[in-house]
């Protein structure tokens, strides 16, 4: 992948370039009215929704953490609580987690956060050449090797993904990235 112009950057874009990590920057018009942030970058960019990840933020024994998860599916709480050495999670406060990264809701990155939080990355990125995660705005996603994700962020790579979020179970959680 070519490293694209990071001119219009982002502290997602800027940690990518720093590190010399190849990136391909994918813009689009983002609509204020999209019910769900990640399912809409993948039908504007026309991207299979599988490769296109949502970064959500979980609050773990009182400590924030970042689930990074399909757009097509949603987080297994107890499954990223388990993968972070802890029985239970809840989605992180959305006004705590746009202090924590520095980004707002829609636009929260796992890259370029103002404080890095505890990291898991659903294992199913794992199989892909190249994934998609919010690039630290609305409207503007970063393609990149999952490989290079899970380095720049210190992440660990689990089962974390639940069923679609049409026939998830009361245990699941989704909120747009």
């Amino acid at each position: 992948m070519a490293r694209k112009n990071t001119s219009q950057g982002t502290p997602a874009t800027a940690a990518l370039a720093a590190a010399g990590v190849s990136f391909v920057l994918h813009p689009y018009s983002h609509d204020p009215a999209a019910a769900s942030y990640g399912l809409e970058a993948a039908e504007v960019l026309g991207i299979d929704p599988a490769r296109v990840f949502k970064t959500l933020m979980v609050e773990v024994d009182g400590r924030l953490a970042v689930g990074v998860v399909p757009v097509s599916g949603s987080l297994d709480l107890k499954a990223v609580a388990a993968a972070l050495g802890s029985k239970k999670a809840a989605m992180a406060d959305p006004a705590a987690a746009e202090r924590r990264t520095g980004y707002v809701l829609g636009g929260i990155s796992p890259l370029g956060q103002r404080l890095p939080s505890p990291t898991v990355i659903d294992e199913s990125a794992l199989a892909l050449a190249s994934m998609l995660v919010s690039g630290g705005r609305r409207g503007r996603d970063i393609e990149l090797d999952p490989q290079d994700l899970i380095r720049l962020t210190g992440a660990a790579t689990a089962p974390i993904s639940a069923t679609p979020v049409s026939t998830a179970s009361p245990r699941t959680a989704s909120r747009p990235r």
